[in-house]
């Protein structure tokens, strides 16, 4: 299991959650996510995030691209 400050890498769907995104990945666990830019047209789509866990199911993402 991934520890606070470990680099990260996922795949799953990009959704919204409140005011900000999610991806939801395995058995439908959500980690939220602290973007720099926001990735309106990956939204409902498979996505792949990269970046550092900083939380618990939360991610500080350095890129977040199609799957």
């Amino acid at each position: 299991m991934a520890q606070t400050g470990d680099n990260i890498e996922l795949e799953g769907m990009l959704v919204r959650d409140g005011a900000g995104f999610a991806i939801r990945v395995e058995r439908g666990v959500l980690f939220h996510l602290q973007l720099h830019r926001v990735p309106v047209d990956c939204v409902e789509k498979r996505v792949r995030v990269i970046g550092t866990l900083i939380g618990e199911r939360l991610i500080e993402a350095d890129g977040v691209a199609a799957a």
